[in-house]
């Protein structure tokens, strides 16, 4: 075999320059037989031999033989290792060319060569870049697109497949074959040749390998690629097959015009029977395909639109399955079914009808089942969706007297930020009557935990959030047992601190519980805001000019707030405040203005 193989190589370097077409069809079917039986070694011996760079030559379209020219390198570019002699060979330039040929074979085996030359080489992408070849393989796509004969299907799935390989993970090359318009072309083909199981498969890697590019969600949206994906979805019986649809239907999903026409294609029925078929199953295909279905799903609530269809007012066949999900024993349903809730409480509308439906004690038996060693997900699931659903004014005494704050508490021993960050701002959501916040405020242990959670400099949102509860429970209660709460757990500090958040409407929350604190109980808090060094801050807060109006106002009530204490009054002195605040007093906002008068007075009288 090897003699053979060097007797072949040599013949073949002789009959390429004489261009006998008989002699060279033997030695090129030699090539190809060796190639069949070992395609590596053979490859190796091509490459030592130099004879890549006489194929170049023999990629003539009027040659019989150049189909098997095509043929032998789309077979030695299957080894990784000779894609890069292909292209220093000289073979890209000719092989595009080859692709103006009418000769189906021809066709065939050049996109095989140029597919696979292209596999995961940059080198070789960048000349079929260069030589324009992927623009003439969509205008091949386009025009052989409507003809159904076996022939032609192959033909068209070597094609698809040399785009794939050729932008595969590349986003330019994507972006150059979205805007040659190829989405269109892909969708009409999957349409016509939706029997043809090779090319349906290779149109839906295509579909996956664009579908993560941003700009090609619009020109997907502009077909009717969500109809045709869920005809496919549901002629398919086997998991695989339907998992490579799924691929594709999960990007595209992110897009809210895509998500609304996929609902009224007919996706979500598929889905919920997926659900139904596999909730059961222990097998682990079945696991995943239920995780998956359900979490599509869950995106497909996330547009507006599609959200409030499949809602129709709280009546629709979709809302009640999904209400059936959170009282199931299977953890994936429990938090699909939570964060569906969540997404359907995206309006007042659906949340005063879903609190006044029940479903706040659905959820919080759910909770229930998750205090001790509970699933995580599960448990910010429906924390988040009870803080969506204690947004409307309405709902928040009926949750209130549901005992949702009590449920919530349970999990203040949570060690996970994300199970603490929506546990706060539940609590935060719920605290707008004075009572509750009265309640809350002095609940020591809460406290002391928010103070903790203010410290949490790791998490940013959970640090966040604790700060406005805290101030959230002065502002609401106005309560002396709150302040002393507060002020004995050592929660000042950092609403001194959150004073400076770069967030103006964090600030001003602070600074109105400060002034609550100091007008209610400034004798206790007296040591804790000196040390925390307020004054300074709000004299910084009052001399910077970028401080929002609403800032100032509220610093210089905070300042005459203040000078009933003897230490901080005498601060408020030493720091020359009446300079600051004289030069307030024609600001343009008229509050600040009065304000500023007012402050400037009391300074005066104080001094």
């Amino acid at each position: 075999m090897a003699d053979n193989l060097s007797d072949t190589l040599k013949k073949l370097k002789i009959t390429a320059v004489d261009r006998t077409d008989d002699s060279l069809e033997g030695c090129l079917d030699c090539l190809l037989q060796a190639l069949a039986q070992s395609n590596m070694e053979t490859s190796e011996k091509i490459q030592g031999s130099g004879i890549l760079q006489l194929f170049a030559s023999l990629l003539i379209p009027q040659s019989s033989c150049t189909a098997k020219v095509a043929n032998i390198i789309a077979e030695i570019a299957k080894n990784e290792f000779m894609r890069i002699p292909c292209v220093d060979a000289g073979l890209i330039s000719p092989l595009v060319q080859l692709l103006n040929s009418k000769d189906q074979e021809v066709l065939l085996q050049t996109g095989r060569a140029l597919g696979n030359i292209c596999y995961d080489s940059h080198e070789g992408r960048s000349a079929v870049d260069q030589a324009g070849g992927a623009q003439i393989v969509i205008d091949h796509l386009r025009s052989l697109c409507s003809i159904t004969d076996p022939a032609n299907e192959k033909l068209l799935t070597v094609f698809c497949g040399m785009l794939v390989n050729y932008s595969n993970e590349n986003d330019s090359l994507q972006a150059q074959l979205i805007n040659m318009g190829v989405i269109p072309t892909l969708v009409k083909l999957l349409g016509i040749h939706c029997e043809n199981a090779a090319l349906t498969e290779m149109c839906l890697v295509a579909f996956g390998n664009l579908a993560e590019l941003e700009s090609s969600k619009e020109q997907f949206a502009s077909t009717n690629i969500a109809e045709e994906l869920v005809k496919l979805f549901k002629k398919q019986i086997e998991h695989d097959k339907r998992e490579m649809v799924f691929e594709v239907l999960a990007p595209l999903a992110e897009n809210d015009a895509i998500k609304l026409q996929l609902v009224e294609a007919g996706l979500v029925e598929c889905l919920l029977e997926i659900v139904q078929q596999k909730v059961d199953s222990d097998k682990e295909e079945d696991i995943a395909e239920l995780k998956t279905a359900s979490d599509l799903m869950v995106l497909l609530l996330l547009g507006d639109e599609s959200m409030q269809k499949l809602f129709e007012g709280g009546k629709g066949n979709v809302f009640q399955k999904v209400l059936s999900w959170i009282p199931s024993n299977n953890h994936q349903l429990q938090l699909a079914g939570a964060l569906a809730i969540a997404n359907f409480a995206r309006n007042d509308g659906n949340c005063i009808h879903m609190v006044d439906n029940g479903i706040v004690e659905k959820l919080m038996d759910l909770l229930d089942r998750h205090v001790e060693d509970g699933n995580v997900t599960v448990q910010h699931a429906a924390l988040s969706a009870l803080r969506n659903l204690a947004i409307p004014v309405v709902n928040k005494a009926k949750m209130l007297s549901a005992g949702v704050t009590e449920a919530v508490l349970k999990f203040l021993k949570s060690e996970m930020p994300p199970v603490q960050f929506k546990l706060l701002g539940t609590l935060r959501m719920l605290i707008d009557a004075q009572e509750a916040a009265e309640q809350l405020g002095k609940n020591f242990k809460l406290v002391e935990r928010l103070v903790e959670w203010c410290e949490a400099k790791d998490h940013a949102g959970v640090m966040g959030e604790s700060n406005r509860l805290l101030s959230a429970l002065i502002r609401h209660s106005k309560s002396k047992d709150v302040i002393k709460t507060i002020v004995q757990s050592g929660g000042v500090k950092h609403l001194v601190t959150m004073a400076t958040s770069e967030h103006v409407i964090m600030q001003n929350e602070a600074l109105v519980a400060l002034a609550l604190i100091a007008a209610l109980e400034l004798g206790i808090a007296e040591k804790d805001l000196e040390s925390a060094k307020l004054v300074q801050i709000l004299h910084r807060l009052l001399a910077d000019e970028r401080s929002a109006p609403e800032i100032k106002y509220n610093s210089m009530v905070l300042i005459c707030a203040l000078m009933g204490s003897e230490p901080l009054h005498k601060e408020v002195q030493d720091l020359a405040f009446l300079d600051v605040v004289s030069k307030l007093r024609s600001h343009e906002n008229k509050s600040v203005a009065q304000q500023a008068s007012l402050t400037e007075q009391r300074l005066a009288v104080e001094s």
